[in-house]
């Protein structure tokens, strides 16, 4: 293992986080916040480190095999977050480092959850900052380093595919011009959305930061009350315009905004199917017991479904409230998720769609024992390879969420708790279920230990569980 093929590309990604953070710096020198001063002594701290680690090992030329990838990957990811919670812990929040590294490991992984409360009040630098923490996760750490450190390019399809849950291949020859395309419509998108928030009458700051994690698919607000701050219609509907966007693959928005043919929409039709199901279900379950008006009580239904489907995380209401068939229909969506190749998370509509096929076809088969049958995916044979990856994957995600329950209910967790916490960390969603961790709730109460192993958990399912899983087996480690 070459440790230093590893360490050259972190030191510069320090750098850029340290120039990220200038950012919020900015704004609460401009508030007149003094936690500007936290934000630029941490952003010289960690720049120096970067520096430093870059000009030790600058100039040579390493070789990037299956191991050095999976480990810089997760690497990445573990330091970035440790970096993006050192001015969280050093601010005037008075957290814990376990709350900071909790909350920035939230804020990367899009996960959405939170350990604060008073985000009325609290300062822009902060809000900011979790916001544009929400907004680097969503668009993946790797694939912001692969376009813009050169050392990364090396490997850039395998680095990709290994964070995005995307295939390895090159729709446009080369990883390079596909990355810029994808960074394009994700700014984009961002833009888009921040101006429609906008004319709904939010401010400029509250447009700028939910607009970063709306296109995210991340979750965090500037309130308390999350999105039932606003009271507005037609900023719920963009809302829900932009959480669907950026849950289906973004190589299809890219030939859609080209006008090339599309490929792979059948993830997208079952992905619409589904949000469409359960917001109807939903809608008339709420319209049986509430007598409000009925364009209402129908937003609100597809602006929850669409939230948790997506992993976004919003909430307009505590849905925990409506009663006990809105939280066993919550509670099932958190394990579902968005599409591959998006900012969402879950378990992914496509890998769904060829269990579900999978499934058919083994039935196909009791049936017609003597007949070929095969498990097919957008009108085309399923590759073998393919479908043990998703069983494989499917068998890693159930032991994994159990294996986690099982430790919180040991800490002290309720059992609805325990298994929401686990369940909604490993699907990157945000609010769980339950008075603790639920809509109205947050995860302060918990215990470090648990934030500790909610925040890797969070890691995990942002890494599409496999790739972190991989680093702890023996033969990873050990030379063959």
């Amino acid at each position: 293992m070459d440790y230093r093929a590893i360490a050259l590309p972190i030191g510069r990604l320090l750098i850029l986080i340290a120039g990220f953070m200038l950012i919020p710096a900015a704004t609460d020198l401009v508030a007149g916040n003094p936690d500007w001063v936290v934000f630029l002594a941490s952003a010289l701290m960690i720049a120096c480190i970067g520096a430093l680690t870059v000009a030790a090992l600058a100039g040579r030329k390493f070789t990037y095999r299956s191991r050095e990838t999976l480990l810089f990957v997760n690497a990445a990811w573990l330091a970035f977050s440790l970096a993006g919670a050192i001015p969280l812990y050093g601010s005037g929040l008075n957290i814990s480092f376990a709350d900071a590294f909790f909350e920035a490991a939230s804020g990367l992984t899009t996960t959405g959850s939170t350990i604060l409360t008073g985000l009325d009040t609290m300062p822009p630098g902060i809000l900011l900052w979790r916001s544009l923490l929400q907004w680097i996760g969503g668009i993946g750490i790797v694939v912001i380093g692969i376009w813009l450190l050169p050392g990364l390019r090396v490997g850039g399809s395998q680095l990709f595919a290994i964070e995005s849950s995307e295939n390895a291949s090159k729709p446009y020859g080369r990883i390079e011009p596909f990355l810029a395309r994808l960074l394009i419509l994700y700014a984009g998108l961002t833009l888009s959305c921040t101006l429609l928030y906008f004319l709904c009458g939010m401010t400029a700051f509250q447009a700028i930061n939910h607009a970063m994690t709306t296109v995210s698919t991340g979750g965090y607000s500037t309130s308390d009350m999350s999105f039932g701050q606003f009271d507005n219609i037609a900023a719920y509907w963009v809302a829900i315009i932009f959480m669907c966007a950026s849950s289906v693959p973004f190589l299809v928005l890219i030939r859609f905004f080209e006008r090339k043919p599309l490929e792979d929409t059948s993830q997208i039709v079952f992905f619409l199917a589904i949000v469409t199901i359960a917001s109807f279900a939903v809608f008339l379950s709420l319209r049986a017991q509430n007598d409000s008006a009925p364009l209402g009580l129908f937003t609100d239904s597809v602006f929850h479904v669409v939230s948790v489907v997506t992993t976004t995380g919003y909430a307009t209401d505590d849905y925990l409230q409506w009663g006990p068939f809105f939280i066993a229909v919550f509670f099932l969506l958190t394990f579902l998720g968005g599409c591959s190749g998006s900012t969402a998370g879950g378990f992914k509509m496509f890998r769904i769609a060829v269990l579900l096929g999978f499934i058919h076809t083994l039935l196909r088969r009791m049936i017609h024992p003597h007949r070929v049958v095969n498990t097919r995916y957008s009108g085309k044979p399923v590759g073998s390879s393919v479908i043990e990856g998703v069983l494989v994957f499917g068998i890693l995600y159930a032991g994994t969420f159990a294996v986690f329950a099982a430790i919180y209910s040991l800490l002290g967790m309720d059992l609805e708790t325990a298994l929401s916490a686990s369940i909604t960390a490993l699907a990157n969603v945000g609010p769980g279920v339950g008075e603790i961790i639920g809509p109205a709730g947050n995860f302060q109460s918990l215990s470090d230990t648990a934030k500790w192993l909610l925040a890797i958990q969070m890691i995990l399912g942002r890494l599409e569980i496999i790739a972190g899983i991989v680093i702890l087996t023996p033969d990873f480690w050990l030379e063959r």
